[in-house]
């Protein structure tokens, strides 16, 4: 069993660092923000080569040490997917300052006025796994929401990271936000000591394995935002449209199965599953998906027949579990069942068992008749993500901007005691003014 080191003297100095950073950065303006952001795209942009560079040598290094297609995928970052990620930078500089907004304003008594205004949260300590592109996303939003970030990516990403923190930080020092706000962790050692920095990290996001999360749900302290695993299903109901339902499934599956919100179960009513079958599998198979079902699907032409661990794997490939059931209720059971509350979707033209799909499916994510693949915060609208979470407390799903701010009351009076209403010589007021 691997254990949790206690941090060494140069992790609590960085930690304390970006914790100093942090207080000063909560205190700037939306522009100065905007601003820093806008710099670290641009020094991105002018260092690109050099970071498709250390890409190639770390997709090089990580083939020969046999990593897995679907992290070879996730690791890959060339120079259009780097474009994009740097459009994404920019993306979140544009997006409306998350911190000073007053959500409720109320005048307790004459001269005693409340607000809860949206404050950062601190210092984010995000873990994550072949996805230097996630580097980025992540330092951006950090930025935006006024948060420092310690950041540690996984060792097969190591040269990329390096050189994108880099540009991050070279960004930052042409800004008015020091450098220090964010921190590259590099070693396991830091990795797993970051768990213990209750008190200099506010919150923790993995963005990895379900071994990953549970390990780091398990030992520590800090709170943890997150999700272990990406078992999301599709359901054809009997009042899909077959053309449709084909599509929609193809693509839920097959535009990038290395992704959590890639379908890994396909869940077809049996009255119209023959019709529906002979659409789909030869459209399934050019698309190289192996397909694996239940005694009824096999004999309807799935060449694999499924077991019971097929219902609860996350494939993150091009493998799909098939099953058969009598109605949207049976659906809705197993769902519940092997589901990971991550996102789920139902293709049919009935809007009334549509509408009881998604009210009875407890997921951050609940979608009628469009692809899984849209679980994501740039698709939302939110910039980026810093991870998706499948808690049921908020935030849920995508998480951008608004999950990594909080917020703090603000109590202004003249000289008001707590003495006087419980005496009874002072009355309450409590009323609500314009926010």
């Amino acid at each position: 069993m691997t254990s949790v080191p206690e941090p060494s003297a140069e992790l609590l100095q960085r930690a304390g660092a970006v914790r100093l950073a942090a207080v000063d950065l909560g205190q700037t303006d939306d522009h100065q923000r905007a601003q820093a952001l806008q710099s670290m795209a641009d020094a991105l942009g002018e260092r690109a080569e050099a970071i498709v560079a250390a890409n190639r040598e770390d997709l090089e290094r990580s083939a020969a040490e046999g990593l897995a297609p679907a992290l070879m995928a996730r690791l890959k970052l060339d120079a259009q997917k780097l474009a994009g990620a740097i459009d994404g930078v920019r993306k979140v500089a544009g997006l409306p300052d998350p911190l000073g907004q007053r959500q409720l304003h109320r005048e307790l008594d004459d001269g005693l006025r409340l607000e809860r205004v949206s404050v950062p949260l601190g210092v984010v300590g995000v873990i994550f796994e072949a996805r230097p592109d996630a580097l980025m996303q992540i330092a951006s939003l950090a930025i935006r929401s006024g948060n420092g970030a310690l950041l540690k990516g996984g060792r097969e990403a190591r040269c990329t990271n390096e050189a994108v923190m880099g540009a991050l930080k070279a960004g930052l020092a042409s800004s008015s936000v020091s450098p220090d706000a964010l921190a590259l962790l590099t070693t396991r050692q830091e990795s797993l000591a970051l768990l213990r920095l209750d008190g200099l990290v506010d919150l923790i996001i993995p963005r990895g394995s379900n071994e990953l999360v549970r390990f780091i749900q398990d030992n520590t302290r800090i709170p943890v935002l997150g999700h272990a695993d990406g078992i999301c299903h599709l359901y054809v109901d009997q009042q899909a449209d077959l053309a449709k339902a084909v599509r929609v499934a193809l693509d839920s599956k097959t535009q990038y199965p290395a992704a959590c919100n890639a379908i890994e179960t396909l869940l077809i009513h049996r009255s119209i599953a023959a019709d529906f079958l002979a659409a789909a599998l030869p459209v399934f198979a050019g698309a190289g998906v192996r397909l694996r079902g239940d005694a009824a699907s096999v004999a309807l032409g799935i060449p694999e027949l499924a077991d019971e661990d097929d219902w609860r794997t996350e494939y993150l490939d091009l493998i799909l579990a098939v099953k058969l059931v009598d109605d949207l209720t049976e659906a809705t059971d197993h769902i519940r069942r092997y589901g990971s509350r991550h996102t789920e979707v139902i293709l049919t033209e009935d809007h009334a068992t549509a509408d009881r799909f998604l009210a009875a499916v407890d997921s951050a994510g609940v979608y009628h008749n469009c692809s899984s693949r849209f679980a994501d915060g740039f698709r939302y609208g939110f910039g980026a993500e810093v991870g998706i979470s499948t808690q049921t407390l908020p935030p849920r799903g995508p998480v951008g901007l608004e999950g990594l701010v909080t917020y703090r009351y603000r109590l202004r009076g003249d000289g008001h005691i707590a003495a006087d209403y419980s005496a009874g010589s002072r009355r309450f007021t409590h009323e609500d003014l314009p926010l």
